[in-house]
């Protein structure tokens, strides 16, 4: 009996001295895989933080050269390579030839900052307007819009700022009123064009959807072909990008009160989208076949304004040779003003792009007006609006000499001017070989 009591009493003394024991080592095996861990995190967020840092320099360096680059173009600031080479014209203020180029001025401009700035502002509006809506000021004011019809919900004519807008009252779906609506009214080649404006803030449903179907009149697969429009950003299919800059804002701080003009370019099967002067989505290769279009907006208080559908054409190049002349639609304006709008650099660009490929190509850039207005005012509007393309042309690299300007106010018509549409193709900018 004593012998079995000491032996229970030796093994509860040993299990009590392992226990003790195990309490010894464990924290501290528990403290140093604690402080290993907090070692790994701690390094982990020193790195990510010097990554964000050197990305922000980065950005920050890239941002101020496309600064300096725009103020080139804008004419604020004068270009010192451009004016050292200016440097060296003869009396005359003719350039000097030189072996290695026929144009200092274009080999400067290929070479530097033009095609920088709008590197990704590459759409060039279709040449024929097949359906066109600013809307009209004459449209009563709290009226549905004359020239759409209304597939669900709450929409009126109202006034922003002293211009006619279409304004959503709630959620809300419009189609073009078009004859024949049940049929595919968008050809193979289409660009579509329109401003928005994001009234309210703070929410996630501040959004417009372009659908390529009419919703309305039309049955088929083009349905999925939708595009929303954010407030700084767009999304097609399974594409989204922010408008460069605001990859950081949130929904609460986003930019609103403001104009953004969206434009979509269809190409055979081929899609592009573009946020004010960026190229955001670049599809190569569509299923479903465009028909139609319908807008929607997934909440009050957004308003739509300048809705083009144009049909394509033929390459620049091509025009030349066979018209001797380049007839474009697509680059615009203020109203009554001369003054070009951001979206106008995409054809003049591509004027640009040609005239460098071409050395012996000059045009004569002639502005024509529609009908509103009278004859005199058109004229010399035409006139400055000319003038205004030619000037941008030669603050972009290309020589005086191959450049001059004209205006015919109202007085060339390619179309009648009792349509939106008919006015909008004869508002118009030709540049004619010379």
């Amino acid at each position: 009996m004593k012998t079995h009591t000491l032996n229970f009493k030796t093994t509860t003394i040993f299990k009590i001295l392992f226990v003790l024991g195990l309490l010894l080592v464990t924290p501290q095996q528990t403290e140093a895989q604690f402080f290993k861990k907090l070692a790994k995190k701690a390094k982990e967020k020193i790195d990510r933080e010097a990554e964000r840092r050197a990305e922000k320099r980065v950005n920050k360096k890239i941002d101020k050269e496309f600064d300096k680059a725009e103020d080139v173009l804008d004419g604020k600031k004068k270009d010192k390579k451009k004016e050292g080479k200016e440097g060296n014209s003869n009396k005359n203020g003719k350039e000097e030839n030189n072996s290695e180029s026929t144009n200092s001025n274009e080999t400067n401009a290929k070479s530097n900052t033009p095609t920088v700035v709008w590197s990704k502002f590459d759409f060039v509006p279709g040449d024929t307007v097949i359906f066109e809506d600013m809307p009209s000021a004459d449209e009563e004011n709290g009226e549905f819009p004359s020239r759409w019809d209304l597939y669900k919900g709450n929409l009126e004519i109202g006034e922003l700022n002293g211009e006619t807008v279409i304004m959503f009252l709630e959620s809300g779906s419009i189609v073009p009123y078009l004859k024949n609506s049940n049929e595919d009214y968008l050809p193979e080649i289409f660009t579509i064009e329109m401003d928005v404006w994001f009234g309210k803030s703070n929410t996630t449903a501040n959004r417009v959807f372009v659908n390529l179907m009419d919703r309305k009149n039309q049955r088929g697969s083009a349905y999925a072909t939708e595009l929303t429009i954010m407030p700084h950003a767009l999304e097609f299919l399974d594409s989204e990008k922010d408008y460069p800059g605001t990859e950081n804002i949130n929904w609460t701080i986003e930019k609103k009160d403001a104009w953004h003009h969206i434009s979509i370019a269809y190409t055979k099967g081929k899609y592009k989208a573009y946020f004010e002067d960026t190229r955001l989505i670049n599809i190569p290769h569509l299923k479903e076949n465009p028909t139609g279009i319908t807008i929607q907006a997934q909440r009050e208080g957004i308003y739509i304004k300048n809705i083009r559908i144009a049909k394509g054409g033929v390459k620049y190049y091509d025009r030349v040779l066979s018209e001797g002349k380049i007839i474009v639609n697509g680059i615009k304006f203020d109203v009554n003003k001369a003054t070009l709008k951001p979206e106008s650099m995409g054809p003049i660009n591509k004027i640009y792009k040609l005239m460098v490929k071409n050395p012996d190509l000059n045009f004569s850039v002639e502005g024509h007006t529609d009908s509103d207005g009278s004859d005199e005012t058109n004229m010399v509007l035409s006139k400055a609006r000319g003038k205004s393309v030619m000037n941008k042309l030669i603050a972009m690299g290309i020589s005086a000499n191959r450049l001059k300007y004209d205006g015919f106010g109202e007085s060339k018509p390619l179309d009648n001017n009792s349509t939106p549409e008919g006015k909008a193709n004869n508002r118009r900018v030709e540049f004619v070989k010379f």
